[in-house]
C-alpha cells in the first residue's frame, strides 16, 4: 500500500506492447501509457492510448486519475506541454520534464 507520495518520483511513459498487433483483423499495437511509482515498484495507474491518437492525449487523462500530490512526475520530451503541465500543477506536484526540438525556445 502506497499511503503518501510526498516527494516520491513517479515516471510517466508510454510503451508498445510488442507482439499486441493483430494483422489478420486489422488491429494496431497495444500502446499504454503508465505512471510508475520507483521507490514502492508499483504501477499506478495505466491507460490505452487511443489508436487515432499519441501519448499526449492519453497522458493528461492518466494524471487526472491520480493523486500524485506532492510527488515529482518525470516525462520525456514528447509529454512536454503547457497542458499537462497544468494538470500536474493542480495536483499540486512538481516535475521534471525533458526538452528536445519540440520547444526550441526552451533549448537556446
Amino acid at each position: 500500500m502506497v499511503s503518501s507520495l510526498e516527494g516520491k518520483i513517479i515516471p510517466v511513459d508510454g510503451k508498445t506492447i510488442k507482439g499486441s498487433y493483430d494483422r489478420e483483423r486489422g488491429l494496431k499495437a497495444l500502446h499504454l501509457v503508465t505512471a510508475w511509482a520507483c521507490e514502492q515498484r508499483l504501477i499506478l495507474g495505466q491507460i490505452k492510448v487511443e489508436d487515432s491518437s499519441n501519448e499526449i492525449t492519453a497522458i493528461p487523462a492518466l494524471l487526472e486519475l491520480l493523486d500524485i500530490s506532492g510527488a515529482i512526475v518525470t516525462i520525456d520530451a514528447m509529454g512536454t506541454q503547457s497542458n499537462i503541465v497544468k494538470i500536474i500543477r493542480e495536483k499540486k506536484a512538481d516535475y521534471v520534464l525533458s526538452s528536445k526540438g519540440n520547444h526550441p525556445i526552451l533549448i537556446k
